[in-house]
């Protein structure tokens, strides 16, 4: 008969890996941009794995050992990210150019479903009237969008794309 404490420490590592293969996989750009249907399914998915963590033991020790491990788990990796490239690189996604000097790649705008009607909403946030005018902008690894201007400074969206639409080629 295994300890059902280390029973709590296995279940609990198990769940913590497969959320974060899973997110990895299903797009955790998606994450920072929630809208209702992703809070509840975030709520679900917390209240499906619970049982997967604790199985039968709902005490208060139990809860307190499976919310320790997914600390722990959380700050290892962590640790992880920040030591070796290779390992952030499989976990975080990568900043993508959406504008470079004034031209727009269409290719990666697709990739990543945004409209032009966004990508035009951000740019007038941050004070520009035209991607001619922007030097530079990224879709950062949060999901937000960073812009320089051509005057060289850099602002940081607090826009998160909430809508998802097919992006449109137009040629504004």
């Amino acid at each position: 008969m295994i300890n059902p404490y280390l029973e709590i420490i296995i279940r609990s590592a198990a769940v913590y890996f497969f959320m974060v293969i899973a997110i990895r996989l299903f797009g955790k750009k998606e994450l920072s941009q929630l809208n209702t249907a992703d809070i509840i399914l975030i709520l679900l998915i917390s209240n499906a794995v619970q049982n997967a963590m604790v199985g039968s033991n709902s005490s208060l020790q139990g809860g307190l050992v499976a919310a320790l491990v997914l600390f722990l788990l959380n700050y290892i990796l962590k640790k992880l990210m920040f030591k070796y490239d290779g390992f952030r690189n499989f976990i975080q996604e990568k900043p993508v150019i959406l504008i470079h000097d004034g031209i727009i790649d269409f290719k990666e705008l697709t990739k990543l479903e945004i409209s032009s009607n966004e990508l035009d909403e951000v740019i007038r946030e941050h004070g520009i009237e035209s991607y001619k005018e922007v030097k530079l902008a990224i879709m950062e690894i949060d999901g937000n969008i960073s812009v320089i201007s051509g005057n060289k400074s850099l602002r940081q969206s607090n826009h998160k794309r909430k809508i998802h639409k097919t992006f449109r080629n137009s040629n504004n």
